[in-house]
């Protein structure tokens, strides 16, 4: 009796989809950012609105830390620098 193989046809997208690795942009608290500052550059560089910029600035205050960005390394790299820039800590995880 002979072993029965199953071909799967994937599609492009279904494959570069399963290679890709996403990473978290994580903000951190500090004792160094105000509420406002925070919440700005949310506004400015991640288009957040203000009250999901609020919301977030609060879990980071409560929690120590928040997910605010997830994507390919690249794309989140290129926001931790800028937000960097910014004064606030973040890290790529």
């Amino acid at each position: 009796m002979g072993t029965q193989v199953q071909e799967e046809t994937l599609t492009l997208e279904e494959v570069l989809a399963a290679l890709k690795v996403n990473h978290r942009l994580i903000l951190w608290n500090d004792d160094t950012n105000t509420f406002e500052h925070v919440i700005h550059c949310l506004v400015k560089y991640l288009d957040y609105t203000d009250k999901q910029a609020e919301r977030i600035a609060w879990t980071v205050h409560n929690d120590g830390k928040c997910t605010i960005l997830e994507g390919s390394y690249t794309e989140v790299e290129v926001y931790r620098k800028i937000l960097q820039q910014e004064g606030l800590t973040v890290s790529v995880e």
